[in-house]
Formats: structure tokens, sequence, C-alpha cells
């Protein structure tokens, strides 16, 4: 059943808390394989770019099964979504223990990119349906955080953990937790009308926020007529390809050229990176927030920040030699990626009306973790080549590309496409009927 909560509520900080702890499963439970690499490698014999696919066949199906879960997300109680999703990635992340070769990790893995796929549509489109333009980017900025936390902790501990029991135990540990988490969480998350902050900041009716569901043949039309979205899932897929370079490969980077140990490079891949990012994260909504009152593209202004000054330090990170040097490069690469991240929703969501956009983050995981998650391949093909080093160090051109697509969304099609979508929702709240 739907509630109407108050939009000035602070039931919808409440939400982002919760919302908080099932993306920090999210993420521990995604991260937790790649610091168990030289296990694996030692007892399974895994290649370079066998390692890289056990990254890439999540991110594969995560990506392919997105905008499917998205459209579905519109269609289905938000919270049935994320709670199932919780209960599904985490029983097979204990299933994933299992495994006795690479063929069969490769199915738990692309099982659980499966599992974990409904979370972010149905997670963002409940968290615009309790904050408004006005406060959605700091919403979703400090919900970024447990993207952080959560890649610390399964960086961290996975590694500690299988270098005292093994690896399987890993898995066992973050899987068990989640379902745990779930049970717990069953009673306490509402789910809200559709579109519920947007119509009642303009003072829409109760019938006016009661909208039939956008169909996919007609969400395609929009996306292809909305150059801001386009230009943003382009990007995406770029900053994704970057950030999957260093979820993937970092732990190992650090093992092999700087002899850490498993526990060790597990959280130095993880720790410095996504600390500063927590930083940024917030930073980075509440500077959106405040610069989207000024000028439409103001998030987008925000995200080019932040893959710009990024770049400066991925190749950095790749050269040093240095452990303060890396630890240096790691810090201000997190600090930019978390402007970056903090409005990777939020901006999309300007424009693009509120009943499609669940399908919306779908089709944004679409292009960004398909076209992106080729990265943990591509950097393994390089380091084969020539050096992990100068593999990392290219990802900086990636970067660049997505802060020119940024920049061209906001200056050329931002201020169109986002007033127009604002003239949309105002004719819905008195009572007339529009298509986008």
């Amino acid at each position: 059943m739907q509630q109407t909560i108050k939009v000035g509520s602070s039931y919808k900080w409440w939400v982002v808390a919760m919302l908080w702890w099932i993306a920090f499963f999210n993420y521990a439970d995604r991260q937790a394989i790649f610091s168990v690499f030289p296990l694996l490698q030692k007892e399974m014999g895994l290649s370079e770019v066998q390692k890289g696919l056990l990254g890439s066949s999540f991110a594969w199906v995560y990506g392919l099964a997105a905008p499917f879960a998205g459209n579905i997300v519109d269609r289905v109680r938000r919270k049935a979504a994320i709670l199932g999703g919780l209960h599904i990635w985490s029983l097979i992340c204990v299933l994933t223990a299992t495994s006795r070769n690479f063929m069969q990790l490769f199915f738990w893995r692309a099982a659980e990119g499966l599992g974990e796929t409904f979370y972010f549509p149905a997670s963002m489109s409940l968290i615009s349906d309790y904050h408004s333009k006005r406060t959605r980017s700091r919403a979703m900025g400090l919900h970024q955080t447990s993207v952080y936390v959560g890649t610390i902790a399964g960086g961290f501990f996975a590694g500690l953990i299988g270098q005292h029991y093994g690896w399987r135990w890993s898995f066992i540990v973050f899987g068990s937790l989640g379902i745990l988490l779930g049970l717990v969480l069953h009673r306490l998350l509402i789910e809200p009308k559709r579109g519920a902050a947007d119509f009642e900041e303009v003072g829409a009716t109760e019938q006016a926020r009661t909208r039939e569901r956008m169909p996919l043949g007609e969400f395609l039309r929009v996306v292809l007529g909305t150059p801001t979205a386009v230009m943003l899932m382009l990007a995406f897929l770029c900053a994704n390809f970057v950030a999957l370079v260093l979820l993937s490969w970092m732990p190992s980077f650090l093992y092999e050229k700087f002899h850490m140990s498993l526990a060790m490079s597990g959280f130095t891949a993880t720790f410095y990176v996504q600390l500063a990012s927590m930083i940024g994260s917030p930073l980075g909504g509440w500077f959106a927030d405040t610069l989207r009152k000024r000028t439409p593209g103001g998030r987008m202004m925000v995200q080019a920040l932040g893959v710009f000054g990024g770049s400066i330090f991925v190749v950095w990170c790749g050269q040093t030699t240095e452990i303060v040097g890396l630890i240096l490069a790691l810090t201000f690469w997190g600090l930019f990626k978390g402007l970056y991240d903090a409005n990777i929703f939020a901006s999309v969501y300007d424009v693009i009306r509120p009943e499609a956009r669940g399908t919306a983050a779908g089709f944004m995981n679409l292009v960004g973790w398909l076209g992106g998650g080729s990265a943990p391949v591509i950097i393994g093909w390089i380091a084969q080549k020539s050096s992990l080093s100068t593999a990392i160090s290219s990802a900086a051109v990636v970067y660049v590309l997505a802060g020119i697509l940024l920049l061209i969304g906001a200056a050329a099609f931002a201020p169109r496409d986002v007033t127009r979508v604002q003239r949309l929702i105002e004719a819905e709240a008195r009572g007339e009927v529009n298509n986008q």
C-alpha cells in the first residue's frame, strides 16, 4: 500500500538512512571478490584475462538486465523490488562459496549482477519521490556514501577473512548479513506515491499525483528526443569505465607493485578513494543543489568538474612509485569522483518525468555497466601487453571524454530539456494532460 509522506517530514531522511545500509551490502558483496583474486589465482590457476572476466561478467549482466529491471520497477512496488533484490543477491553471494572452478565463479558473479540490477532503479526512484529538486542531490549524495563505505568494507574484510579463514567465508559472511538486514527493514520502509515530492512542491492535488506509467516505446522516444539524457548516459559509460578500473584492478596493482598483503592491498585500494569520496559526494550534492537554482545544467557542471579533476590523479596513481604519492593520488581521485557520483541520477531526473525514473535509471545502468563493464578485460589486456601501471593511467583519457560530454550537455541542451519537464509537471498539477 502506498502512503503519503509530507516532503517536509523527517521520514524522508530516514528513508535515505535505511537505503544506505542496503546499498552498503550491494557494494560490499560485489567488491569482495577482487580482494581475494590472489587466493583464487592460486587455487584455480586463473589468468589475468580470466580475473578480468570475473569483473566484467557481473557488469555485463548487470547492464543488460538494467533496462528491464528499471521498467519493472516503474510498474511494481519499489519496496518489494528493493528488499526482494537484497534477499536474492545476498543468497547468491553465499552460494558463490560453493565454486570449485572458473566457470562456476563466472556463473555466480553473473547471477549476482542480475540480482543487484533492481536496486538502484528502485531506490533512486523512491528517493526522488521523497526529495524534490531542492534536496534531491543532497539526499542522493548522502546515499552514495554507502557505496564508498561498502566498497571499503568489502575490500578490507574480504581480504582479512580470506587471509585467515579462506576466501569462501568472505562471501558467506557478507551474504548472511544482507539477508538479516532485509528481514529487519521489511516493516520499516514505506512505499511513497509516484512523483509525490515534485507534485507537492508545485501544489498538486492528490488526484494530479496519480499518473499513468510510461510505456517502454514511449520512453525510448522521450530519451532519444532529450539530448541532455543521452549526454548523461554516455558520460556515465565513461565514468563507470574508470570506476571499474579502480574497483577491479587496484587491489592486484598494490599487491604486485607495492608488495602489500591481501588485507592491506584490499584496504588501501578502497579506503583512501572511498573515504575521500564520502566527503566529495555530500559536497557535490550541496554544490549541485545550489548551482541548479542558478542554471538548469548546474548538476552536470559539478559532474564535469569531478571527472576533469579526477583524470589528473588517475594518471598520477598509475605512475607513482612512492606509497605517499599513491595515497595522495587515490585520495584526490576519490574526492573528485564523489563530486560526479552525487549527481548521477539527480541530473537525469531533471529531464525525465517521475513515472519513468526507474526506467531511466535502468537505461543509465545499461549504458554505463554494459559499456563501462568492458574495463576489467581491456585493462587486463593492456596490462599483458605493457604493464598494469600504464593500463591504469590510460583510463584518464576516458574521464576527459566524459567531461567534454557533460559540458556540451549542460551548455547546449539542459536549459531546454529541464524547462520542458518542469512545465509538464506544473501543467499536471493544474489537472491538465500532457505528453513529454
